[in-house]
């Protein structure tokens, strides 16, 4: 399947932001697209952007001096230790990323295959029931 075209509603958000949470938002963008090239994107939320696949994978929310990267799936190890909030959450977890933080592609990159394997499998709510 040829890979989806990136959503000119997420480079609106994205070119909206400073410049340095534009570099982030589009690096991990990247390392996303780069995990499958069956994900698409969409805003959801009115605004915000969500990269899918047979279920959420993850949504980027910029803030004052970060951006949250939601990761929608809180059964995906995480053996590098790059989640940083939510851990005890239900439905998703986040990695902060601030100004100068060096953005941990391979683990990003494992984590979001991981999501992707469980949406497609059902979901991590079936997947962790076993099935």
């Amino acid at each position: 399947m040829a890979p989806t075209q990136p959503d000119p509603r997420v480079d609106e958000y994205i070119d909206r932001l400073p410049e340095w949470q534009q570099a982030i938002c589009r690096e991990v963008r990247a390392v996303v697209r780069e995990a499958d090239a069956e994900v698409e994107e969409t805003i959801k939320r009115t605004v915000q952007p969500y990269f899918v696949l047979q279920g959420n994978i993850c949504a980027l929310l910029a803030a004052k001096d970060h951006v949250n990267v939601f990761i929608y799936d809180p059964t995906v190890p995480d053996p590098d230790g790059i989640i940083n909030q939510g851990q005890g959450n239900s439905t998703a977890r986040a990695v902060q990323i601030y100004r100068d933080d060096e953005i941990n592609r391979g683990a990003l990159l494992a984590m979001f295959r991981a999501v992707i394997a469980n949406n497609r499998a059902g979901g991590w709510r079936r997947t962790s029931r076993g099935g």
